[in-house]
């Protein structure tokens, strides 16, 4: 190779302009940019999901603990509004009457005039009864405060000491 194809070659491989070298960075900024809004997304609905998973096992829970104690009971007195009721026990069980109410948007369990939370964020607690050893309860949990429902449990519950 002589020494003029040598200059023609390597003023041939100048390198890239500013303009290629610009473009490049604008398209690559827009995929990252795409992907990161589809991690975000992943992680938001993932966080959503936990929350919402969390917020069922706990009414779940909450349900589960009210029909235990219902179940035990021989008797029960359902409040005004169907917003509570009080189980009663046979003596023989040494318990003292439970209440479940809700307040607010919290469930408290009250036992000689004292109450401890139960669960929180209920839109809906509803005691019925059609007959005196039957209580059907509804319980319905708004997770992400949008005034519906996100979890709706209901459950008859029969008193397996009615009448003793």
């Amino acid at each position: 190779m002589n020494k003029r194809n040598l200059k023609k070659s390597v003023l041939k491989n100048e390198g890239f302009s500013l303009i290629e070298m610009m473009v490049v960075v604008v398209i690559l900024g827009l995929i990252v940019i795409g992907l990161v809004t589809f991690f975000t997304g992943g992680a938001r609905s993932w966080m959503s999901g936990q929350s919402q998973l969390k917020a069922q096992r706990e009414a779940r829970q909450a349900m589960d603990s009210m029909v235990r104690e219902i179940r035990e009971g021989n008797s029960f007195v359902i409040g005004a509004g169907n917003l509570s009721v009080t189980i009663n026990y046979l003596s023989s069980f040494v318990k003292d009457p439970v209440t479940y109410k809700l307040s607010g948007t919290l469930i408290e369990r009250e036992v000689n005039s004292v109450s401890s939370p139960l669960i929180k964020n209920v839109q809906t607690l509803s005691f019925t009864s059609t007959d005196l050893s039957k209580v059907h309860v509804i319980l319905e949990v708004d997770v992400d405060d949008d005034g519906r429902p996100d979890i709706t449990l209901n459950t008859d519950v029969n008193l397996r000491n009615y009448g003793l």
